[in-house]
């Protein structure tokens, strides 16, 4: 059951909530964004605290005066909340501030010593953040997925007994960015410690919509490595985490060099700082990381059981509607029994249309944001369309010559804990009314060009940007 106290409350904290934008017919309407797997808007409470802080703000560490002081006093707190809110000990454990998830597996991959000999395990669900970083520093190796797109644990299992001496390192998401399916990192974590390796987990989609803990390093279900990004978590100001045993940093030189890193420097050598500060190179975004802590709080006090139970809500209701439309194509399995078990994303197509018109009608038309395309995943994508390995690669061949006339994509709906039962009529309203026009044999283009550069179709009209923000 949907609790309207609860969801009256959160979005008066979201900043935007009320927006207009223009649509192609001159109107305006408010924004809906059903777009939260990108990054979320911010808590209204996040931003009031980075004004409050500006007043205040100065650089950290070795800073006497009293602005720095205060500024460095908040920064190592943040890595505190960070450490209660999911579970860290920070006795066995650090917490690095970095720019993204992106960069955070980039700078785990630098910091593990692989060679070609060492294999890392991934899977084909994977974010390319979670691919790319490992394939030119060792042997990759994916396991397998069902037809639905969710993981395979005995195919796991029989990986990680083939290559019990190599395996270095086992790299899944906590939740996957297309079909949003959680995997159960706990038991995944005790299955990987059974064969003497370590677990990252990329909780860039799982940590806004489930609480995580990483539990005591000496348990089985402990994971070793955890990666998020504030930018998805109500917190867009620019900060990842990387979090992970100390001794996985501790003898490491550090990736970037210079201010920050180090304790004493000669012409000639060089001692390293204490961790997280060597591994925190340069001025860091000391904003970022209050910001990241605001939204922490507001998630705390929030609560998880009413986050999870509205979005929960939201997702049965949303996908009860979208069944009841013939010509709507769901992707993974979309049962109710199963909703539980995923995050509030839904990926779809209406068929006969390419999903980057429909994403734009619904954009230039209805005022309804959402994200089309392949969403940096294109293995799961070729996956949940059962892409043959020749299909594949005409597809690569094609786009490596600009050509980009395949429907090989989905359209995302993905929800942040403010989404309404209201906001989704509106979408339902929207792709009927988009289904009706095709049938009739309206030209759903005759609006639209098509940009052979991006990939997308645009208003054949100019939008004036700067009438609403400009620099």
């Amino acid at each position: 059951m949907l609790d309207k106290t609860f969801l009256h409350k959160v979005r008066k904290e979201i900043i935007g909530i009320n927006a207009k934008v223009p649509l192609i017919d001159g109107q305006k309407v408010r924004y809906i964004n059903f777009d939260n797997a990108a990054s979320t808007p911010s808590f209204r409470r996040v931003a009031y605290k980075v004004k409050e802080f500006l007043t205040w703000y100065s650089n950290v560490h070795r800073g006497t005066g009293f602005k720095s002081q205060i500024s460095t006093e908040i920064y190592d707190e943040v890595h505190n909340l960070v450490a209660d809110f999911f579970g860290v000990n920070k006795d066995d454990n650090t917490i690095i501030f970095v720019k993204n998830t992106t960069e955070a597996i980039n700078k785990l991959s630098n910091s593990l010593h692989l060679s070609y000999r060492d294999i890392v395990i991934t899977t084909p669900m994977e974010h390319h953040s979670n691919l790319l970083p490992w394939r030119d520093k060792c042997k990759v190796i994916y396991s397998n997925l069902d037809k639905e797109g969710r993981l395979d644990l005995d195919d796991l299992e029989k990986k990680l007994k083939r290559y019990r001496r190599r395996i270095k390192l086992v790299a899944i998401s906590g939740a996957s960015n297309v079909t949003g399916y959680i995997n159960p990192i706990h038991k995944i974590a005790r299955l990987v410690h059974q064969y003497d390796s370590k677990i990252l987990i990329d909780a860039a989609q799982l940590a806004p919509h489930r609480p995580i803990d990483m539990k005591e390093n000496s348990n089985p279900e402990h994971i070793d490595y955890l990666v998020f990004s504030a930018h998805k978590m109500y917190a867009p100001f620019g900060t990842g985490v990387l979090i992970g045993a100390k001794d996985t940093f501790a003898e490491n030189k550090p990736d970037y060099t210079g201010g920050g890193t180090v304790k004493a420097v000669t012409l000639k050598d060089v001692i390293w700082g204490d961790l997280p500060d060597k591994e925190e190179a340069g001025t860091p975004n000391i904003v970022g990381a209050l910001a990241l802590g605001e939204s922490i709080k507001m998630i705390n006090e929030l609560k998880w059981l009413k986050i999870i139970k509205n979005e929960e809500f939201l997702l049965n209701y949303t996908l009860k509607e979208l069944e009841k439309i013939d010509e709507v194509i769901l992707y993974g399995s979309m049962g109710s029994g199963e909703l539980s078990e995923r995050v509030g994303v839904i990926p779809f197509n209406i068929k006969g249309l390419e999903n980057t018109l429909v994403a734009s009608i619904l954009a230039n038309e209805f005022g309804i944001g959402v994200r089309n395309g392949c969403f940096c995943a294109h293995p799961y994508i070729h996956h949940l369309f059962g892409l043959s390995d020749e299909e594949v690669a005409r597809v690569k061949d094609d786009i490596a010559k600009g050509i980009y006339t395949h429907k090989y994509g989905l359209i995302r709906v993905s929800f942040g804990c403010y989404n309404s039962p209201t906001e989704v009529d509106h979408l339902i309203y929207a792709i009927k009314d988009i289904i009706a026009r095709k049938n009739a044999g309206v030209d759903l283009t005759n609006d639209y060009k098509f940009d052979k550069e991006t990939a997308e179709y645009r208003p054949k009209h100019k939008i004036n940007y700067d009438r609403y923000f400009k620099i």
